[in-house]
């Protein structure tokens, strides 16, 4: 099968990011084709994600490889006058340049347009930081679940008789992540029909408030008051929710009208279709509590497995996996969900592939970068000597190779 044609080859941009939440935003850039130039300080290892625990070697680890692949390493220290020149050179022949640092710190490292748009007035600068840049928060550190715990997310996730719970997983960083690459990208766009570049801000704070979405709306509007509901259940729509059956769970939705006559038939219920207290949504919702003991009654009559052979393609219906389960799914294993990434230490790298296919292919991965794996490459490309280089190296402004 030939490579796919990634749309983003052309693309150049710069980024010095950390962690979870912006690599994951460029890391989709970089699958789709963008030139992805990752910017560490080599002085401490790296950025922060090349040692989380407890799979790591060296200044590598698995959550490092998980966001990293396909991008470009380049080992410079930016609080050095000589790294903020190297910095400026690279500048002149990139797209964009986007960091995920706290708020305060952009303008005071020279990374915003005020600074580097004098360089290149094309140039596109992406800021995600935990509170924005122009508040009296800009200098607060700030993580997902700190996020989730002030937007409300915790009050509602759980059953209702435990304590608040956040997510299993950092939502709010990856939305915040793929924000960010949306407005890099658009920026681009816009710059490239204007010829004028400009700053970009987006926030954990204000994604984890967006995603309120709908609830939200209804709060403000008609002063609703979002709960936890039992069985992890839509606040408002039955049935939809968990199920206990003869061995297991199963999560079963109901969310369009004609749903529900289609679950009546597969339960072999069908005079619940039209029974006055389930026919209809507001009937199901008034009556929330007999229509989820009338239908558990029936689920547990038969396995999950069972269940899942008379709804599937009837309704939307799945069964509650753990995680080995979905990534060892069968339709997971068609959709080639799981993709290998050669490495040179931990040999393969198995991770959940790019869930964008481009013309029907997945888009290819190679290994994240080794710390200032490309360095020599990447400041070669933009017109230094080796001579040049060398003296770099040995001022400590950058680090060439730091391969095992």
């Amino acid at each position: 099968m030939t490579t796919p044609s990634l749309p983003l080859k052309g693309l150049k941009l710069i980024t010095i990011e950390q962690y979870g939440a912006a690599p994951f935003g460029t890391m989709y850039l970089a699958d789709l084709g963008a030139e992805v130039i990752k910017v560490e300080n080599h002085h401490n290892g790296g950025e922060m994600g090349r040692h989380v625990v407890p799979y790591s070697k060296g200044d590598d680890s698995l959550f490092f490889q998980t966001f990293s692949c396909n991008k470009r390493g380049l080992a410079l220290n930016l609080k050095l006058k000589k790294g903020q020149e190297v910095l400026h050179r690279l500048v002149a022949n990139a797209d964009a340049l986007i960091n995920n640092l706290r708020g305060d710190l952009p303008a005071k490292l020279g990374l915003d347009y005020a600074t580097l748009g004098k360089i290149k007035p094309e140039l596109v600068c992406v800021h995600l930081s935990a509170y924005g840049r122009n508040n009296e928060r800009a200098a607060w550190p700030g993580l997902d679940y700190v996020m989730q715990a002030e937007a409300g997310y915790l009050s509602m996730t759980g059953e209702p008789d435990s304590p608040p719970t956040r997510m299993g997983l950092s939502i709010v960083d990856f939305m915040a992540g793929l924000t960010a690459a949306l407005a890099l990208v658009s920026g681009v766009m816009g710059a490239r029909s204007s010829g004028k570049g400009q700053d970009y801000d987006a926030s954990l704070f204000d994604v984890a408030m967006i995603n309120l979405s709908y609830p939200a709306v209804w709060h403000l509007t008609e002063g609703f008051e979002p709960t936890r509901v039992s069985r992890s259940g839509h606040p408002s729509l039955v049935p939809s929710e968990m199920y206990r059956t003869e061995d297991g769970w199963i999560f079963i939705m109901a969310n369009k009208a004609n749903f529900w006559p289609r679950l009546c038939n597969a339960l072999e219920k069908p005079e619940w279709i039209n029974h006055p207290k389930m026919k209809d949504f507001q009937d199901r919702l008034d009556n929330r509590e007999e229509v989820v003991s009338r239908l558990e009654k029936v689920f547990m009559t038969r396995t999950t497995s069972e269940w899942l052979q008379r709804l599937h393609g009837k309704l939307p219906c799945a069964p509650v996996n753990d995680v080995e389960s979905a990534l060892t799914g069968d339709f997971a294993a068609s959709q080639k969900s799981i993709q290998s990434v050669e490495h040179s230490h931990w040999g393969e790298v198995k991770m959940v592939r790019q869930p964008i296919l481009i013309n029907g292919q997945v888009a290819p991965r190679r290994a994240a970068p080794a710390l200032g794996a490309d360095t020599a490459d990447i400041l070669l490309e933009a017109g230094y000597s080796e001579e040049e280089i060398s003296a770099l190296e040995v001022e400590n402004v950058i680090s060439l190779d730091h391969q095992d």
